[in-house]
């Protein structure tokens, strides 16, 4: 009877052994090490995604000093009232009232005086009338291009007249002068404007 049954056995046991869970496998000493060294390092990169990025402080405005204004000259200037002689050639003490502009209507008789341009710019001429005979006093002024000869009509009267040369290569320059438009005069004169002096011929 053993006979009849151990072959039986010997059968379920293989059949048991072939159907039954397989054992785990076993990984390579250095294939266990890869493995963890890559885990660890996945868990490093995660580490460091989930660190929130420091924005950086805008650094704050120290405020400068603010710097002094700086002057410098006009090279030609613009008039809208009559162009006064400098300082040292205004009126005397006591006749401030002259350093305004002249009213022709009430300065008297008048007679036409020829300015010519002889300075190779373009000039603007101040004329400043002293206190005349008709008691008014005051100042003109006027724009001459390069070589030009205007006829003005002025009052009777001693001028101080002074001229603003610019040049057309930006350089400038002044003149000055005296003009007496005398009482008995009644002819036309003229007056010449050059580099530096303003002069009757």
């Amino acid at each position: 009877m053993f006979k009849k049954v151990f072959p039986m056995l010997i059968a379920l046991a293989i059949f048991l052994t072939a159907c039954g869970p397989q054992g785990t496998p076993t990984l390579a000493p250095a294939e266990v090490e890869g493995t963890a060294v890559s885990s660890a390092w996945t868990m490093v990169a995660m580490t460091q995604l989930a660190i929130p990025t420091a924005t950086p402080i805008p650094p704050t405005e120290t405020p400068s000093p603010t710097p002094l204004p700086t002057f410098t000259a006009l090279a030609s200037p613009t008039l809208s009232a009559p162009l006064l002689p400098p300082t040292a050639t205004q009126a005397p003490a006591g006749q401030d009232n002259c350093l305004k502009p002249l009213n022709v209507g009430e300065a008297g008789p008048q007679s036409q005086v020829r300015f010519e341009n002889q300075t190779e710019g373009t000039v603007v001429l101040s004329l400043t009338l002293s206190t005349n005979a008709f008691g008014q006093c005051g100042a003109l002024s006027y724009n001459l291009a390069k070589n030009e000869k205007r006829v003005l009509s002025l009052p009777k009267g001693v001028y101080f007249a002074w001229a603003w040369i610019t040049y057309s290569n930006g350089d400038t320059g002044n003149a000055s002068g005296s003009v007496n438009n005398r009482p008995g005069d009644d002819h036309q004169f003229k007056v010449l404007i050059k580099k530096e002096t303003i002069t009757v011929p």
